[in-house]
């Protein structure tokens, strides 16, 4: 997967784990509510790969002068 594509994957992720997360909390679903933080930090990683992949695509395109 491309860098954007970890992050909008990511961020799309972490909006519905929160929303699971707060519906769970609203109605007393704690089964919810966990699959929402999981969701979430599943959201918060996918983000974490596509900021990596960008910073090394930089450093690449500096080595090779291409940034």
């Amino acid at each position: 997967m491309s860098s954007a594509t970890d992050t909008i994957e990511g961020l799309a992720n972490e909006a519905v784990g929160n929303a699971k997360q707060g519906i769970g909390s609203a109605t007393g679903n704690e089964k919810l509510q966990a699959e929402g933080k999981a969701q979430a930090s599943k959201g918060d990683a996918q983000k974490a790969t596509g900021d990596a992949k960008e910073g090394a695509q930089h450093v690449a395109g500096k080595v090779t002068g291409k940034a």
